[in-house]
Formats: C-alpha cells, structure tokens, sequence
C-alpha cells in the first residue's frame, strides 16, 4: 500500500514564517506542550531565527517553542542541527577539517601539477583546491561515484585543456581517500547525507511522538529528499514547501525537465534548470511525489492570515512573468489582471552610487510609519556596503546579515599587507600602507608613530631607494632616521624569514603572526572582524603541515587572500530593529512590510554560472551533476519568493563599475510581461538625483589674490623670476601661503630628478677633483653601480649618460687647452636688486681668456628657445651674470662676457651641444650678448615693482605659454575658468 505524504506549500504572496507559525499554532490546538513536543526542520540558521521572531510576533504571552532544527546550508559552511546529530547516535566517521582538506587538496594539485610539467604556486594551487572540493562535494551531494569518471567515453573533440584537467581530477580523486582513510575522516558533504540518512532509518523505525514538520527546505540531494519524504509519512509529519507553484500549467510543468531518454533517437531533452520552479519540481521527483499531491498552505486546515500577505494576483503576475521561454508567448493573450503587478514599483539609476542613494532613501522613508519594516535583498555586497554607509550618515545603523569578506576588514587588510609588503621587499607604496594601517600602533601611542611615519613618508617621495629595511633606512634622515629603528625592530625578523626561500607554510605565518602583533598588539584580535581572524590563523597554522610541504615566502599574499575572500564576518545584533539586509541566502523565508531588491543587472542577480575549471560541462552532464546554470534557477526564485512581500521596489543601475550594465532577465521579463502595469517609482528617482544635485552650477573665476605687502616675500631666487611673470598664483601659492608640491611616492625618475643626479656628479667633480677631465667618467660609473641608483636610470639612461659624460669631459679639456679655466662650480651667491634680495645658484663659471666669466647651465633636456629670451622669460643666465658683477658670489667674481646651455639631450652630432641665449652680433634674433644682462636687470626690476614691492595681483596662468607646469591648477580651480574669458 502506497504511503499517504502529508506535502503543502505557502504560497509567494504571503509571509511564509508567519503563515506557517499561524499554522502550527492552530495544529497544537489547546495543549500547550503540543509545540514544546514538535519538531521543525528548516533550511538553515538564518531560517530558524525567522520563524523564532515569527513565533515570537505571533505570542500574546508566554510560549514553548518547537525544537528548530537547521538542515544546515553547506554552502554557508553551516553543520546540521544537534537533532539530526545526536551523541548517541550511528557511529560516522568525524568530518574532516576544512582547512586540512583545502590545504591536502593545494599539494595533491600542486604535485600532479608540477609531475605535469605545469607547476602552480601556492596561492593558485589553494585556489584550485577550492574549485576542486566544491566540484567533489557536487559528486558526493549527487550521490554520483567519483569511478564513474573512467567509464566516461571522452570524446575525441574535447580541448587539450579539459584532458589535462579531467586527468589531473581523476589522479587527485584517486589519492584523496587514502589521506581521508588516513585522517581517520569523511567528507563533510558525505557525512551529512549519512546523518541525513540515519534520522530517515531512525525515524521509520520509531516515528516520533510529536509533530514533525520540515518547513521551506529547497535543497534537492538525494539525501535531503528521503528525509523529506520520511517526514511526510510520518502519522504527524508534513512537509511545506516555499513558493511551489501549483497554478502552472502541466505542460510548463512537464517541459521544465528532467526528462526521460527518448526510446526513438536515444537523446535526453535538456531540463530548463534555469526556471525557479526546476529545482522544486526536482526536489519532488526525488521525494516520489506528484504536484497534484501537494495542497496549498490556505486551503488546508491550517489557514490562518498575516498582515504581510498580499494580494494572489501578484502571485499569478510573478508567474505569468517567469514563465520558460517557450512558453512566454501567452503574455499578448492574457488579461490585465495576470499582468498587474500591484504594489511593485521599479527605480532605474545611471550609477551604482545614485542606485545605493534611492535605495536608502526608500529605507529612510520606511521609519517614518511606526512599526513598519523594511529589508533591502541584493546579492552585491558593495551595494548593500554604499547602502549602509549611507544610512550612517543619518544615525541609521544598519546590518548586513550577509557579512563582509574578511580580507577588506581591517585584521584581514593588515595580514595581506604584511605579506605583501615583505614580498615585495619593503618597497614604499606597501610599507606606508602597512606604517598607515589603523590597526597599527593604536592607542596613546598612535599620534607620535604617525608623526614617525610621516617623516619616513617625505623621505620617500620620488624614485624607491634600495630594496630591504636596510636600504629604506639609508636614504632616511633627520626625524625619520631617528624613528626608523623603531619599525626595523619590529619587521626585521619577517624580513629574514622571507629572504630565506621556500620554507614550511607554518614557519610563514608563524613569523607573520607574531610580527603582526608586535605592529598592533591585542587591539589586532579584538572585536568580530579580529577574532574572525585570530580563529582563521590558528585555524590555518594548525593544518599547515598538510599543504605544500615548501612555500615560496612571495605566494603568501596570494594564498591568503584566496582564503580570506572566503571568510565572511557577520555583524554583532545592534542595527535598527526595523531595517535589515540580507543576501539572497539569508533572505529565504524572511518577510518585512517593504522589499527592496537590488542589482537586477545580469552577473549580479542573476549572477554569472561559477565555471568548472575541473569538470568540462558535457561531462557534468553525463555524470548527472547538476548544470552551471542551476543557481541561475535558484536565484529566480530567490526573486520570485522576494516579490511576494506587501510593498516591493526593484532597482538597477544602468552603468556598473566597469562599464555599461545589462539589465538581468528578470527585470526584462516583468517588464516586457507587465507593459504599460510596469510602474517606475518617479518621485524616488527625482528625489535621488535632487537630493545631491546643484540649483545653479557657478564656476570659479579666475583668481588674483592681493595680498598685503607686508606679507609679499622680499627675496627671490632666479629660477622662480619666470614662474612670477608667467603665473603669479603658482609664485603666490608657493611663496606666501608656503604651500610645495610633494613627489609621488616610487615615483619613476623624472627629467627633474634625472638632472639633480647628473648635478650631483658633476659637483663631485668640483670638489674632489676641480673638474679634471679624467676623473668624471669614474664618478658617472660609480653612481650607476651604486644600489641606491634606481633601476629604471641605470638600464635604461646608462648609455645616455656615458655619452654626455664623455662630452663633458672633452669639453672642459678642450677649452682647457685654449687657455679657458674652470674657476668654480655649484655655488651660491645673493646680491640687493632693486628692494629685494635676489639669490642663485650656478652651475659652473670658467675664466676665458679675455679675463671675463663664462656662466654655465647644465641642461638635461632642451635649452630655452630664442623665442623665449627675447620676450622677457629664461634670463636665469643673465641675472647669474648681474649677481657676478657686484660680487655675489664669493669665488667668481667679474664681468660675465659669454652665457652658455651646455644640453646634454641628444642632437644631430649625438648626445650634447652648447648653445647661448645671446650673441656677440645678434645673430638669429638673439639678444646682443654685452646688452644680455641690461635685458635681464629691465625685465626684473619690472616683474618685482609689479608684484613683490607693488600691488600687483598675482593673476592665475597670466602668460599661460610660458606656464607649463601644474602643482598648482587644482588650487587655482583652472578648469572651471580656463578657457570661458
């Protein structure tokens, strides 16, 4: 006789944990120990919380509840409730601990890897360890035996890279029981099919004594079906199904799958596995059931209402909307009613920023009813993150049950930077970040380490100095040379660890560990996101052994991060009471008065299928593991389950992060099904651009600030004359509000930078050797082999500037012998001109023969233009010459009688030429070289009566042409105003 199965299903439009508890409830009747006595199964944590608030809604007293029990989500990584895991139960195996099982699986990869001749390192063979287990756990959930793959007849058409893949599975698969069989363990996704299997046994053996209900439980494993179709023998059991759509039509029904091989052509139609109902309909199949068999929730006994039930009619909308693709031409035919979707509203956003605004504001606007609720159901985590930084800024806190992946919290942050960091030898970008970290030197401590790491921050700017503690250290001086030992204590023994090769993964993070606490002390551990990471540590440090046996100390950072990206940290309870938001797993059987669901975009919700790096997608098939595009159907109902709440909005962005976005499916298909009924909530998208839009946008003019003299500098040096007459603002905002522009930190060497070091040489030169030709080369060779000399400069400038070098040298020996003599070189002097004091520095000064000075400037690039000189800008030379006639510079004193470039940039002849501003004649429209100095006083003293001794405002970009530099156009707001006068 066939057993008689107690199966209902709650419909989408109503709250289903408050519907069932409703139900229940009226079950027990009057016996107040009827609850206390039953059981109730429920998909997971999350699912047991809902229908606890949802008992605790329905009590008007006290109230002995069921024993809930979680089926556990092993997606989540949750185990099975202590019910269905007793003490005293079956003897089964211990399940194995995952990360022994993740790291055992990184050196089987890596081995078979590396016996293939395709090594990987530690970090992808972790990652791959992940891919690998979830496909296994696939197998073993789908109660498929792994041997099955070596009757596969492979097809001959099948790439290189799925035959290397599929062999190095079968060779890991092979070796993998022999290490469980060693652990003296099983697989976690087997164990819980043989617990599942036991409670099943257990139960048809001694039914228990009180009801027995599994509630809202979608997972279709052969396991969980038997359990489930136990349960629905039982004398007091039932099953209640979520969202299981009774109204569709059979032969929607029938074509969802699976199908049976056809008996004329040997083929298996393909199921619809992406539709929401395929995997409830599967679900039933393995249970042995029949859709006619299962009532409705309503219709039954149980009955009862909720204030967070909707109208049917959406329910048949939704339906109508998801119908399979086939099938969606009866959409033109159907009455308006089918279409309508009441209370559904749709916001459509240009950016993910402005969709993160509506969506708070719709939360926003939820509190000002009292007692109302409100749930935003979004599987983008950095949505549900820009939507919860925007409630904070009006007091909301609100949380995200989902969690946030441990390697963007802070304690994760701080391991991965670590990591880095020594990797990459201490080079500066990471090292600051690291220095910077909150975490680091927190407490009373913190303001002076900051002061330390910002000295060490304006040591760094510009090209990286040698790589190591050893090499930061050496290029520190003054304040940051003083703190640096400070950090060297700290860091050194990590950076020996790393510089001592592939080394045990325990060693590692050991070294890692410790060296995080010297930076941060217990502050590091403390709170959710620091415990989460101390447990993940010890967790990880435990199970080391069964890794790879060496680890190259620059795969560390890789290998975390695969692992921390996979630990999710959950808030403490503590957001508003009334505001919540969830995943889409988290989501299931939860209810609130509004629903937003967001981040309808295709890749998001639905989210793009996982590949099998493993497991080529033919093969999945003829193994029977379910299709990639599964969660695709999952997800449906996800949003089909969501749309049943009393008041919905559904919103998109049309642009994401990387680009224009594709609105999901689902959005399409309500859309194109509901047509005109399709309503767009107008009022929230005018209030979200409103609320950050401008009335009247008003650019800045062009400024010319006029300060008081008293505060115009009385002293300027030569180089900056230009930079006065072409851009006052830029004089102005670098001379009197004393604001310079900082290098970037490893930064590539720049012309400026380039030139400071050929400078450097040739002062050098000066001083130990008074410039004799034969010893400039030797100092150029010793600076570029030298570990301090940046990289980039000695591979690439090396050849550049040996040539220039050895021109210099001619040069000097050349004039030498024809009686012109080097008489100093990179010297300073000032003189008073005209009511300020002007300063300069010179690159070297000969005698020539006729007893007159030659003033020199080395260039690295090109020399001023004739252009230039002639209309007032680069008489640097000219006023050295001024400050050298009235004895301004104490070892070269005289009139200047020649004024040289000597450019060491490639010309026609190779690299370096000498060129003059000036000429004896005037040749090529060059300024007469005995009236060069005249030139320059005029210009000078008419640039300094207009804005250092007059009034003058200093005018933004006033010679634009000869202002080419921009530290200072943000300041000055350039933008908005070059360009409209």
């Amino acid at each position: 006789m066939a057993e008689r199965l107690n199966l209902l299903t709650i419909p989408a439009h109503r709250a289903f944990a408050d519907a069932l508890v409703a139900g229940l409830r009226r079950r027990a009747g009057a016996d107040p120990l009827a609850l206390a006595r039953a059981t109730v199964l429920l998909p997971n944590n999350r699912a047991v919380r809902a229908v606890t608030d949802a008992f605790v809604r329905a009590s008007d007293g006290g109230l002995l509840l069921p024993r809930l029990v979680a089926l556990g989500d092993p997606e989540a990584g949750e185990a099975l409730g202590a019910a269905l895991d007793p003490a005293g139960g079956e003897s089964i195996a211990p399940a194995v601990d995952p990360y022994r099982r993740r790291l055992t699986l990184a050196r089987l990869v890596a081995d078979e890897r590396r016996g293939a001749g395709h090594p990987v390192d530690a970090g992808e063979a972790v990652r791959l360890a992940g891919e690998l287990q979830r496909t296994l756990d696939q197998l073993l959930v789908e109660e498929v035996r792994p041997e099955r793959l070596r009757e596969i007849d492979l097809d001959a058409s099948l790439s290189e890279h799925w035959t290397r893949a599929l062999a190095t599975f079968s060779v890991v698969l092979d070796r993998w029981p022999a290490e469980l069989r060693a652990m003296g363990c099983v697989d976690a996704a087997e164990r819980r099919g043989r617990l599942l299997d036991a409670a099943e046994r257990r139960w048809r053996e001694r039914p228990p004594g009180g009801l027995v209900c599994a509630a809202g439980v979608n997972d279709s494993a052969p396991a969980v079906a038997r359990l489930l179709r136990r349960v629905a023998a039982l004398p007091q059991g039932l099953v209640v199904f979520a969202g299981l759509d009774l109204a569709m039509p059979a032969d929607e029904w029938d074509a969802l799958g699976p199908h049976d091989v056809d008996e004329h052509n040997g083929m298996r139609r393909r199921s619809i596995e992406t539709h929401p109902q395929f995997h409830l309909k599967l679900l039933l199949d393995r249970i042995g059931a029949g859709r006619d068999e299962v009532r409705t929730w309503r219709a039954s006994v149980e009955g009862g209402g909720s204030e967070r039930d909707t109208d049917p009619a959406r329910g048949r909308a939704i339906a109508n909307a998801l119908a399979p693709a086939a099938f969606t031409g009866k959409w033109t035919d159907l009455p308006a009613g089918d279409r309508r979707l009441s209370d559904v509203t749709a916001a459509e956003l240009a950016t993910p920023a402005e969709e993160a605004q509506a969506i708070a504001l719709a939360l926003r606007e939820s509190l000002e009813t009292p007692g109302r609720t409100a749930a935003l159901v979004t599987p983008d985590r950095a949505l549900a993150q820009r939507v919860a930084a925007l409630c904070a800024r009006w007091g909301i806190p609100i949380d995200d049950t989902a969690g946030r992946p441990l390697s963007i919290l802070p304690p994760g942050t701080l391991l991965l930077l670590l990591a880095e960091a020594a990797a990459q030898r201490w080079s500066p970008l990471p090292l600051l970040a690291l220095l910077k970290h909150p975490l680091v030197r927190g407490g009373e401590d913190r303001l002076a380490w900051l002061d330390g790491v910002r000295a060490v921050d304006r040591r760094l700017r510009g090209p990286r100095p040698a790589i190591g503690l050893r090499g930061i250290g050496g290029a520190l001086k003054g304040t940051a040379a003083s703190f640096w030992p400070e950090v060297e204590t700290c860091l050194h023994p990590l950076e020996r660890t790393f510089n001592a090769g592939p080394q045990p993964l325990q060693a590692l993070l050991a070294c890692l560990r410790e060296t995080a606490q010297a930076l941060c002390g217990d502050a590091l551990w403390s709170g959710p996101a620091g415990r989460a990471a101390a447990e993940f540590l010890a967790a990880l440090e435990a199970q080391a052994p069964h890794g790879p046996a060496l680890v190259d100390p620059d795969e560390v950072a890789s290998l975390l991060r695969v692992l921390l990206d996979e630990v999710a940290v959950r808030p403490p309870q503590g957001g508003h009471p009334r505001l919540a938001i969830y995943g889409l797993i988290e989501a299931r059987l939860q209810s609130a008065d509004l629903f937003v669901l967001a981040g309808l975009n295709e890749g998001s919700w639905p989210g793009s299928p996982a590949p099998d790096p493993w497991l080529a997608p033919p093969i999945r098939a003829m193994l029977g593991l379910p299709g990639l595009e599964r969660r695709v159907g999952v997800a449906a109902h996800d949003f089909a389950q969501g749309l049943g709440a009393p008041t919905v909005l559904i919103t998109r962005a049309r642009r994401g992060a990387a680009g224009p976005a594709l609105a999901s499916r689902l959005w399409l298909r309500l859309r194109a099904m509901a047509g005109e009924r399709f309503e767009r909530a107008g009022d929230l998208e005018a209030w979200t651009r409103a609320l950050d839009h401008a009335a009247a946008h008003l650019p800045s003019g062009r400024p010319a600030p006029v300060p008081p003299r008293r505060l115009r500098p009385l002293a300027i040096s030569v180089t900056e004359v230009d930079r006065l007459k072409a851009d006052p603002y830029a004089f102005y905002a670098r001379r009197v509000l004393k604001l310079g522009s900082l290098d970037p930190v490893d930064a590539d060497p720049s012309a400026a930078w380039r030139g400071n070091e050929v400078h450097k040489i040739l002062e050098r030169w000066w001083t130990d050797f008074q410039c004799a030709p034969g010893e400039l080369k030797p100092l150029a060779e010793a600076m570029l082999r030298d570990e301090r000399t940046h990289p980039l400069m000695r591979a690439l400038w090396q050849p550049r500037l040996r040539e220039a070098i050895d021109w210099i040298a001619q040069e000097v020996a050349t004039h030498a012998e024809a009686g012109r003599q080097v008489i100093s070189a990179e010297g300073s002097g000032s003189i008073d001109l005209h009511g300020v004091t002007l300063t300069g520095r010179y690159d070297r000064i000969d005698r020539n023969v006729d007893g007159g000075l030659a003033i020199i400037d080395y260039k690295t690039g090109k020399a001023p233009s004739t252009t230039a000189v002639r209309e007032g800008y680069s008489l640097q030379l000219g006023l050295l010459g001024i400050i050298a006639a009235r004895g301004g510079f104490a070892e070269a004193t005289g009139e200047a009688t020649a004024f040289e470039y000597w450019s060491l940039a490639r010309s026609k002849t190779g690299f370096g030429a000498t060129t003059s501003p000036c000429d004896p004649g005037g040749k090529g429209n060059k300024i007469v070289t005995e009236e060069f100095t005249t030139v320059a006083e005029r210009n000078f003293a008419a640039a300094v009566g207009k804005w250092l001794t007059g009034e003058e405002p200093f005018t933004a970009k006033l010679v634009p042409e000869y202002a080419p530099y921009t530290d200072y156009d943000q300041l000055m707001r350039r933008d908005e105003w070059y360009g409209r006068e």
